[in-house]
């Protein structure tokens, strides 16, 4: 973990590890193809009591790369990377993480040697090593599926885009990261409009400040509602919230309705 900034802890004393996601690719923001590897990181990083607090979508420019690594790492746990590491000329992720740490962009050894045993003798041409270029002094991330590896430099996590890969690849990471207090949450839905329970609900938010507490509409063919979503690390604090706001729900006239607590 890197020790750019000193660890922040919540109300009630929990670590609070944080992270960040950056989505580097043209296609992204075009629309042409759809991102699918947020929500995944997003729930495995919780999983490991690491908190994504920030999550950037940037073009294949590599200042505007550059830049957002470095501002990134310095203010983040832990930065993720998606996208621009294969054989292409637009794949330029790997040089620019080198160029945001300063040091000199590498054909490491092992991958080399990876790549080799993937592909049939020959086939590993100029194009195809691209895919074992790393930052000096990077460390690699397996990948069990098409062998060319991530890597990690420092407090960033550099994962390809294609979500198969990078999940399977972060699969293998996973276990090594250092999280602090997790997270969980519970979820009440009830038949009342956000502007029914705005006023009682910020009530209980500053009642209950160690947690957080979303609302979100839902609209269905027959009905319509709102959902309240409850997340905190202390799961006695969630289950006090979580009551208080079921009263808060019948005195309005609703029936609060419980969903499944997550882990």
């Amino acid at each position: 973990m890197s020790d750019a900034h000193p660890s922040t802890y919540d109300g009630g004393n929990a670590k609070i590890v944080t992270a960040c996601v950056l989505i580097i690719g043209n296609e992204i923001l075009s629309g042409r193809t759809q991102d699918e590897n947020l929500a995944f990181l997003a729930k495995g990083l919780n999983e490991v009591g690491v908190r994504l607090r920030e999550a950037r979508v940037i073009l294949d420019i590599a200042e505007t790369i550059v830049a957002t690594v470095n501002e990134a790492r310095h203010k983040y746990d832990y930065v993720f990377t998606t996208g621009g590491i294969g054989p292409t000329h637009d794949d330029i992720t790997s040089p620019c993480v080198a160029d945001a740490f300063g040091v000199p962009l590498i054909i490491h050894p092992e991958a080399r040697r990876l790549l080799e045993s993937h592909y049939p003798p020959g086939a590993l041409n100029e194009a195809r090593l691209r895919m074992a270029q790393v930052p000096e002094g990077a460390t690699l991330l397996p990948n069990p599926i098409s062998r060319a590896p991530g890597f990690q430099m420092g407090n960033v996590f550099v994962l390809p885009g294609v979500p198969q890969i990078m999940r399977a690849i972060f699969g293998e990471l996973q276990h090594r990261l250092k999280g602090g207090a997790k997270v969980y949450s519970r979820s009440v839905s009830c038949a009342l409009g956000e502007g029914n329970i705005a006023k009682p609900l910020a009530e209980l938010q500053a009642r209950f400040a160690d947690l957080d507490i979303g609302s979100y509409p839902y609209f269905r063919r027959a009905d319509f509602g709102t959902t309240l979503v409850l997340r905190g690390t202390d799961r006695d604090r969630l289950a006090e919230a979580t009551e208080a706001l079921k009263t808060v729900i019948r005195e309005l006239g609703g029936e609060p309705s419980e969903g499944m607590s997550e882990d």
